[in-house]
């Protein structure tokens, strides 16, 4: 079975998810301290949010948390067409919108308490970013939210003693990792600068975007930024590669 991972090579993959990781949990702190408690990336948390609105008629944040899910979920499927559209210009095509989106959430209106136009940007360019990068499998990595690592890292740690772990189980820890280490750092920076402390979240997407860029650019046939057999992220299994040879 080939490996349908990007990129193809696992070691730039792992560093660029680890580093992807850490981007979130920086803009997840922010927006959580930012925007009264509005998560950026953890839609399981939004969600019960949202059901705990819904059991007592509260319509402000009803829409408040459910347009943040559904925006969420847009990215994701923008995200999606572009990996696909893109092909091995994925990387560089996907971090320089994120690092974008991420920066101009300090310049839009800041909107009503339903409709918090400001966090718009920051969620579009987290719920983006899942289409970043993908395991070995085809499957997308989650880069910004934990639950499956930890679910992921717990099942691999039993298949240890029945056999041995999938390959992606290695990269769980370090995600996992990546991921809080980026909150620390969030809400340090939250606290100091305010809504400010996005554009640090937007200038490390913006070098990981020249890194990809310099990359692809110097050597477009190597795995390190591409693949001859990744679908577009969690693509049926016939699904047709979108890095051509």
């Amino acid at each position: 079975m080939p490996d349908k991972g990007f990129p193809a090579d696992a070691k730039v993959r792992v560093r660029f998810a680890v580093a992807l990781a850490a981007v979130a949990g920086i803009a997840d702190a922010i927006g959580f301290i930012q925007y009264s408690q509005l998560f950026m990336s953890f839609m399981s948390g939004n969600t019960t949010r949202f059901g705990e609105a819904a059991s007592t008629a509260d319509w402000t944040q009803v829409i408040r948390f459910g347009g943040v899910i559904m925006l969420f979920c847009f990215g994701a499927f923008a995200g999606t067409l572009i990996a696909a559209w893109a092909k091995r210009w994925r990387l560089a095509t996907l971090l320089t919108i994120q690092a974008c989106l991420l920066a101009v959430g300090n310049v839009v209106p800041q909107g009503s308490e339903a409709v918090p136009l400001h966090a718009y940007p920051v969620v579009l360019a987290l719920g983006l970013q899942n289409a970043t990068l993908q395991d070995e499998a085809g499957r997308s990595l989650a880069l910004t939210y934990v639950t499956g690592s930890v679910v992921r890292f717990g099942a691999g740690l039993a298949n240890m003693l029945l056999h041995k772990p999938a390959p992606s189980f290695w990269i769980q820890g370090p995600l996992w990792a990546g991921l809080t280490v980026g909150a620390v750092v969030g809400g340090l920076l939250a606290n100091r600068y305010g809504e400010a402390a996005f554009l640090a979240p937007a200038a490390l997407s913006a070098g990981l975007a020249l890194i990809a860029l310099v990359m692809t650019i110097r050597n477009p046939e190597s795995d390190a930024i591409a693949s001859d057999f990744a679908p577009q992220p969690d693509a049926h299994p016939e699904a047709k590669p979108t890095v051509a040879l």
